[in-house]
């Protein structure tokens, strides 16, 4: 068992900031500088002196001593004195050789204890100088930290907005300020969300009490009447049903994919295709396809919504006599899928909108069937189709044509890529996020 260690009284180790951290960096560095070089001069000075030495007596003469090993001979006798024998020199030259031995290892000792201090004083100047300039660059780091400390759901519009050079520590602030930029996009999305999907699913509720009550208060109602009624509150009912299946479906998208499985993309869009002859004669709208072989890979329900809502949404919102052309091709190893539809002109600055939660066109924009609520319209098809999108790592492209309509293309990755993708990544809510186009 691991006891902490308790320091007496009230003495506490000073807490590991960065600031310190730094401050302790820049001290040691310099003084494993400063002792380098001071260990080099040394050795310099030592080796300039190795060879020769000028001996200064006490009273201010001096003397040049050449060599270690004094022997006498030509070039090597530096003392001569008349009347000296040759003992008596010999004795002298090697009593000036130690004093200027002695003298060398004075002045080395003396040049170490010197620049010892002055390392010292300057180490102490260092560290002190690293505190003020860890201070001043963690500074910013400090401003970062109080403003993210004190903003919250409720102030998201608040930024850091750093001010200074354009460094490390800027890009830091300016990346902050975008991820603090999404954040209030993607809660502002989800209020928004929050707000019409309680008013999609309170509208049938409260659709069915009227009727309901309408029959009851009715003193001559008829098995006719109530009949009616209650036929009224099936189809209010069929309406929830179909929005929380909406929901559902929205949010598998969003959640993402565990298992990711091959499919003909071709096999899948043929039976939408074939279940939307029916509707799109009712309409008065051409509906044509041409599928080619495409494999990809991901879950075939999906993707089978993905194309239930592209084809629904183009026959939905189009003109008497118009068309809808679905393709899918393999291109370069992608399956491609594309969805071709007349309709009304769809502004550049609405597409943003259009495949937002709950965002529809008016409803005189709607071919067939009246062009009323009851069409089946709950603005969340091609919001489920950019959740499906996502999950499946694909490409989604919306194009305004001119004469009116949408060009609706959706590029599925390789199977091979898309299977090796990690299953334990989730796609970006498509609510969260705040779509970039929607409809």
């Amino acid at each position: 068992m691991r006891v902490p260690l308790r320091l007496p009284g009230k003495f506490r180790l000073p807490r590991q900031t960065v600031r310190l951290r730094l401050t302790l960096l820049y001290g040691v560095l310099f003084l494993l500088s400063g002792a380098a070089l001071l260990g080099i001069t040394y050795v310099l000075v030592s080796n300039a002196t190795d060879h020769g030495y000028t001996y200064t007596a006490p009273g201010g003469a001096s003397t040049r001593v050449e060599g270690k090993h004094l022997e006498p001979g030509p070039g090597n006798v530096v003392v001569s004195a008349r009347g000296l024998t040759q003992e008596q020199l010999m004795e002298q030259s090697r009593l000036l050789e130690a004093q200027a031995e002695q003298q060398r290892a004075d002045q080395l000792r003396e040049l170490l204890v010197q620049s010892g201090v002055a390392l010292c004083i300057m180490a102490f100047l260092s560290i002190l100088l690293g505190w003020i300039v860890a201070g001043r660059v963690l500074r910013r780091v400090r401003t970062i930290t109080t403003t993210a400390r004190e903003i919250s759901a409720n102030n998201l519009h608040e930024r850091l907005a750093l001010e200074g050079p354009v460094d490390e520590l800027k890009e830091l602030g300016d990346t902050i300020d975008d991820l603090l930029a999404r954040l209030e996009s993607a809660f502002q999305a989800q209020r928004r969300f929050i707000a019409n999907a309680s008013h999609e699913l309170r509208t049938p509720l409260a659709r069915q009490r009227v009727i309901v009550q309408v029959a009851l208060s009715d003193p001559d109602a008829t098995v006719e009447s109530l009949r009616a009624a209650h036929e009224r509150v099936l189809v209010s009912g069929e309406q929830q049903e179909r929005l929380i299946a909406a929901l559902l479906t929205l949010a598998r998208g969003q959640a993402g994919l565990d298992v990711r499985k091959p499919f003909d993309l071709a096999d899948v869009v043929r039976q939408v295709v074939a279940s939307r002859h029916a509707d799109a004669e009712s309409r008065g709208v051409r509906l044509s396809a041409r599928l080619a072989p495409a494999r990809a890979a991901g879950k075939a329900d999906l993707v089978e919504r993905l194309a239930v809502n592209l084809v629904d949404n183009a026959l939905r919102y189009n003109v008497p006599g118009g068309m809808v052309d679905v393709a899918v091709a393999d291109r370069a190893g992608q399956a491609v899928l594309s969805v071709t539809n007349t309709g009304p002109v769809v502004a550049d600055g609405d597409m943003e909108r259009l495949f937002q939660p709950f965002q529809r066109l008016n409803r005189t924009e709607r071919t067939g069937r009246g062009g009323g609520r009851g069409d089946g319209g709950l603005g969340l098809g091609l919001s489920i189709v950019q959740a499906i999108v996502t999950a499946h790592g694909a490409a989604l492209d919306a194009v305004p044509r001119p004469e009116g309509g949408l060009a609706i293309t959706v590029t599925f990755p390789p199977p091979h890529q898309a299977s090796s993708q990690s299953d334990t990544t989730r796609p970006t809510s498509a609510i969260d996020r705040g779509l970039t186009m929607s409809r």
